[in-house]
């Protein structure tokens, strides 16, 4: 059984697969942009997309800057919000803003921005739908005047995705699907169902909408060319500090483990919430923790050790641990940890185990972690060479010399990572996206993820399909 993941929206297999997304990282500026043509309307536009967050606070999905007194916004507010504003001649054309917020940063959420300002009642001219369903309880209500021109389909706006246009408020995640609509007010049933089991919002076959002048459909399937538009229309978008590397799998249709960062307080993450930097001068109780808890099934991962210093403690921790807890006062915590020499190191009901057995993992290691819930087993190896307390070799396949058993498997264990050390660094594969160079490309037995060493037999990457399967 597996920890529900709140607002995941690929629990199951629903026929229609998204095969990729692409990684933004505000930390690099990463963005996509291009120039419109004359539009066939810029008074009705339909925008859809995909998104799955990494950080909180103002982030632009879409927008266009012609200067500091002409420009059109739309995404995440400073409060998480989403809205939608436009300013013409240094006044506000419109302000739509729920009150909702969305700060689940382990879901996928489907979002739809339909503007149409021929609409006769005001109300009708900008909608919001989250995951199939309208918002309806709004915040800022200064809907457009009749028949007002927005800005992000008309003619020669430099139209951008993740950024605000005047180089400001990066969008911070994962965005897949992303189809804008030229003289189109369409609802969600375009682009989503939801599936008659489960109720979950679902995607759609979008590729045989009809897209308009400005029309466009970005898949991100090919990594050579991540702003290509599949619409036909040949409505590219130039890439801005993206590369291969961003291209990820982690989709609204399979939903990988990442870092949480809301379990941290003096950690930076970065990379799709993969990479984790410790504060200046950290406290000896923050920790990251993954998106993803199990209790059965077999699974693996690997962290890359970097920086100046090696991340002390790696290994899992229960889904009760608070934020700010330190291992040295915790129970519920299996993990090799490297402080004051080597060794090997749980806390489970207050009591410890420590060995010099375990070898020493030193700067760029990558630390193999083996998750065996059927068997209440961990195995943590270096490189591919998994060890036990004593510092024999083991095997997670065969069940041989595990570096910890007897865990309680009563709790839901996620992968964990704590550094104790200034500017020590982990860089994790759930295999969703690469954080770290891969130089060998492994997969799990149902082909998914992208590791550096072999993922043991019967064992699989952290996504919600494999969880539906072996969880």
């Amino acid at each position: 059984m597996s920890l529900p993941i709140p607002g995941t929206n690929s629990i199951k297999d629903t026929g229609y697969d998204v095969a990729h997304s692409l990684r933004f990282n505000n930390d690099s500026s990463d963005y996509l942009n291009r120039t419109t043509t004359s539009p066939n309307s810029d008074r009705k536009y339909t925008f859809s997309c995909w998104v799955k967050r990494s950080s909180l606070g103002k982030q632009y999905i879409i927008a266009d800057y012609g200067s500091s007194s002409n420009f059109s916004e739309f995404g995440f507010n400073g409060g998480d919000k989403l809205f939608a504003y436009q300013q013409d001649g240094g006044s506000t054309a419109f302000e739509v803003v729920t009150n909702r917020v969305f700060r689940d940063l382990s879901a996928w959420y489907h979002i739809l921005y339909v503007f149409d300002s021929a609409q006769a009642t005001d109300t009708n001219r900008i909608k919001f739908f989250v995951n199939g369903v309208e918002e309806t309880s709004m915040s800022g209500t200064n809907y457009p005047s009749l028949n007002l021109d927005t800005r992000l389909n008309g003619n020669g706006r430099v139209y951008n995705i993740g950024q605000s246009g005047n180089n400001g408020n990066y969008f911070d995640g994962y965005l897949t699907e992303i189809v804008g609509l030229d003289n189109q007010a369409l609802d969600p049933t375009s682009f989503g169902q939801f599936d008659s089991d489960t109720n979950i919002w679902k995607p759609k076959n979008v590729s045989g909408l009809t897209f308009g002048t400005n029309g466009f459909y970005l898949d991100f399937e090919n990594s050579g060319s991540l702003g290509a538009d599949v619409s036909g229309n040949g409505n590219n978008f130039t890439v801005n500090n993206l590369t291969s590397i961003d291209q990820s799998i982690d989709t609204c249709t399979n939903n990988f483990c990442t870092f949480n960062p809301l379990s941290a307080d003096e950690m930076t993450f970065s990379q799709g919430n993969l990479k984790v930097v410790t504060a200046s001068s950290p406290r000896n109780d923050d920790n990251a923790r993954g998106t993803i808890g199990v209790n059965s099934g077999k699974w693996y991962w690997e962290i890359k050790t970097s920086g100046a210093s090696v991340p002390a403690v790696i290994g899992i921790c229960f889904d009760e641990l608070k934020m700010g807890s330190d291992l040295s006062g915790l129970t519920g915590v299996y993990a090799i940890q490297n402080a004051s020499g080597t060794f090997a190191y749980k806390r489970e009901n207050g009591t410890t185990a420590e060995t010099s057995g375990f070898p020493n993992p030193v700067n760029n290691d990558i630390i193999n972690v083996a998750l065996d819930c059927d068997n209440s087993k961990l195995y943590i190896g270096i490189n591919g060479t998994y060890y036990n307390q004593a510092g024999s070799t083991g095997n997670p396949a065969t069940g041989s010399n595990e570096t910890f058993s007897g865990i309680d498997m009563s709790h839901f264990w996620l992968p964990f990572l704590e550094a104790r050390s200034t500017d020590a660094q982990g860089e994790a594969n759930f295999g969703g996206t690469d954080s770290f160079t891969v130089s060998s490309g492994n997969s799990d037995g149902n082909g998914y993820g992208n590791f550096e060493y072999a993922v043991p037999s019967g064992y699989y990457s952290l996504n919600t399909k494999n969880l539906a399967e072996f969880g």
